[in-house]
């Protein structure tokens, strides 16, 4: 906590200098959501949080990154373990909680897109590469453990809003190109009747040869949008339908890596995902200050896997085959809705609703004895025995009830109380078991103060609370005397605990600058613990983990000149005893151990000049401490046990001769710096005449140049 202390002194002292400056900008209401679904909204200088929000116009997407990409260059505590290597199969991270694509992963951060969850049901993994970027109009990032946007808002939220025909009329089109084989095109048309009825489509199309070898993917996806007024109400329908197929190739051994950081360990390692949703919502407003809003929605998935591995049962002299041929298949469905009112009473800014989620899982994973050739690509033929490795079908059902109420105690001072009820019943087989159900419930309250001190700064502070319940693939592997594979390896389902966690958040804000103090507390978090067995293990409830620090940010404009500036101090650790199962090794930790894979500090610069009304120029920093190897958090590993921290730099130009037409380019890490943004311990199959043990590293991508044009009419 001292050294904690000492950050937070120096985080101030930079907000202080950062403000010392032009005046701040005329004070304007920036109104924001507080609820997946938004209605009609707080200002945000009254939440006892503080949010971080982005346009469409201040994402460029598609101008050398996607939205993750850009997340995690921007917003302050984002950051990205570039595990899998394919630009959107990132494991995001927002103040040690995660949001990501690969399953088994303990997720903590909840995605929204137009008011539906879109963690996906098996595992609560978020796949960015089926969210339709080039429809999004707003980004709304929300901290801590809020109770109003559900389960697994253990230390965020992310909300994401679309655009409509009424908002977004026109044509906005754009097309890049870049040195690593990226190649994206973005179009979107917006019709707007100027009467009852409103239009809008979007697709976007990307293909990736991949700056490693034999990493080529594609992606695609198109969103549609319908939307009118009929009396006192707004109605409209969107369908989302997208499909992909992205290589992700993993980590490399140092050994390997040293030589050539574009290699692949083994291969190959494709996933293709395929994604059909829609989504219906109706807004009747009774008057100017109430308004309530029904949504419904339908939404199918799914996913299919081949992953190339070594085979475990050749390490330990019972196979003679090296290599094996993995498969899976995911099969996912879900259906829910949300009723949400919200009211302007004056001195009261209430919201309520109530939510209803359900879905089913089908999974099945298959595996194939093989081959590696002299590329450590593995090979298998038709006369190979496949063995139905695993297999459980599953369901959930959510409902849950939620209030919020923004009270004006004065002209300077509100104080925030907000609830919200979850009860969730989740169900599963293991062919041949039988079927086994499990119920949580909780209820989660939540009370914040925001006060309007003088100079336009104000003072604010929050406690919360949400929960987690354990999804499939976590109960499916949930048994010490049955333990199984990560990541799907599934056996039996005995009960865990539900996660609940705890954030106490307090901190200053003004028009431009913005410190937070926080602190988060796990209890009951569920990790993959060791069986004692060669690789396998199982998911259990580890008593309690700490994620505490602080972020600072600020803005400031000179003429032609703006720069924006946000730290990052991160304590994330286990605060128990215990022991627990990495993939490779059983690693003892003690309360400070620092979990694996997440950064102490992190700092984001950002500047611009506008030299004339057409050039733009800007350039951007981003540096971050080393991180914890995951594996080796206790340093016994006799491998590193740290991830070297690095400074990467950006540049990136624009040109607008017209307002209807922009030119761009990117140089992404210019100085093509080797670094790396994840680490673990595991096997090295390839060291020489014996397998041994090493620590693999997710390298980073190196200078690529990213170039394009944008146009809008």
């Amino acid at each position: 906590m001292k050294r904690l202390a000492g950050v937070v002194m120096l985080a101030w002292g930079g907000a202080l200098a950062a403000e010392a400056g032009p005046a701040a900008a005329a004070l304007s209401v920036d109104v924001v959501g507080v609820a997946p679904l938004p209605g009609l909204g707080v200002d945000r200088d009254r939440l006892p949080y503080q949010v971080q929000t982005a346009s469409a116009a201040a994402m460029g997407l598609g101008a050398g990154q996607n939205a993750a990409e850009f997340m995690a260059r921007s917003l302050a505590g984002v950051n990205v373990n570039e595990i899998s290597g394919s630009p959107f199969q990132n494991d995001l991270t927002f103040r040690g909680f995660r949001a990501s694509p690969v399953l088994g992963t303990s997720q903590g951060i909840s995605v929204y897109l137009d008011g539906v969850r879109v963690n996906e049901p098996f595992g609560d993994v978020v796949n960015w590469d089926m969210l339709p970027e080039a429809a999004i109009s707003s980004v709304l990032l929300t901290p801590g453990s809020n109770p109003l946007f559900g389960l697994n808002t253990l230390g965020g939220a992310l909300a994401l809003t679309t655009k409509s025909g009424r908002g977004h009329a026109g044509l906005e089109a754009g097309v890049s190109v870049a040195s690593n084989g990226q190649r994206r095109a973005d179009l979107a048309y917006g019709y707007d009747s100027g009467r009852r009825w409103h239009a809008f489509v979007a697709a976007t199309g990307f293909a990736d040869r991949g700056w490693r070898d034999r990493s080529d993917g594609h992606l695609g996806n198109v969103y549609a949008k319908l939307d009118g007024v009929a009396g006192d109400n707004e109605w409209s329908i969107a369908l989302l339908a997208g499909r992909s197929r992205l290589i992700g190739n993993g980590l490399l051994p140092d050994e390997l890596y040293a030589v050539d950081r574009r290699a692949v360990y083994t291969s190959p390692d494709e996933t293709r995902n395929r994604l059909r949703q829609l989504v219906l919502n109706v807004i009747h407003r009774f008057d100017e200050r109430t308004e309530l809003t029904a949504m419904a929605y339908a939404r199918g998935s799914r996913r299919d896997t081949v992953n190339g591995d070594i085979n475990d049962d050749f390490l330990e002299g019972e196979s003679e085959h090296p290599a094996t041929w993995n498969t899976t298949r995911t099969r996912q469905s879900s259906q829910g809705g949300n009723l949400h009112l919200s009211m302007d009473a004056g001195t009261h800014q209430l919201t309520a609703g109530v939510s209803f989620d359900r879905s089913s899982v089908h999974f099945a994973q298959y595996a194939q004895e093989a081959w590696f050739t002299p590329e450590r690509t593995v090979i298998t033929d038709a006369d190979q025995e496949v063995d139905a490795g695993a297999s459980v079908s599953g369901r959930s059902r959510a409902a849950s009830m939620y209030a919020a109420d923004t009270w004006a105690l004065d002209a300077a001072t509100w104080i925030t109380l907000s609830a919200r009820y979850n009860h969730a019943r989740v169900s599963n087989q293991l062919p041949p078991s039988d079927v086994e159900r499990f119920s949580y419930r909780r209820l989660n309250p939540s009370l914040g103060i925001a006060h309007r001190a003088a100079d336009g700064w104000t003072v604010f502070a929050n406690l919360s609370q949400s929960n987690r319940v354990p999804t499939v693939i976590e109960l499916g592997c949930a048994d010490p005397e049955q333990p199984c594979r990560l990541p799907v390896g599934l056996q039996s389902d005995p009960y865990l605990k539900q996660v609940v966690s705890r954030t106490v958040e307090a901190g200053v804000r003004n028009a431009t600058v913005s410190v937070s103090l926080y602190r988060t507390v796990n209890d009951d978090d569920i990790l993959f613990r060791s069986a004692g067995v060669a690789q396998h293990g199982y998911f259990a409830n580890f008593d309690r983990t700490r994620h505490q620090g602080a972020d600072l940010s600020a803005s400031s404009q000179w003429g032609d000149w703006a720069a924006r500036i946000s730290y990052s101090y991160l304590d994330a650790v286990y605060d128990v005893e215990g022991d627990l199962f990495t993939g490779v090794r059983d690693v003892h930790v003690k309360p400070g151990t620092r979990i694996a894979g997440l950064p102490r500090n992190t700092l984001k610069l950002g500047v611009d000049w506008r030299p004339s009304p057409q050039l733009k120029l800007g350039a951007d920093v981003s540096a971050v401490s080393g991180m914890a190897v995951q594996g080796n958090e206790d340093g016994q590993a006799g491998v590193g046990s740290n991830v070297a921290g690095h400074v990467l730099l950006g540049l990136r130009v624009s040109y607008q001769p017209s307002p209807k037409w922009e030119w761009y380019a990117r140089v992404n890490n210019v100085a093509n710096r080797r670094y790396a943004s994840f680490g673990a311990v595991g096997v090295n199959m390839f060291s020489g005449d014996a397998p041994q043990p090493s620590r693999f590293v997710a390298p980073g991508a190196p200078r690529s140049v990213a170039a394009g044009v944008r146009l809008g009419f």
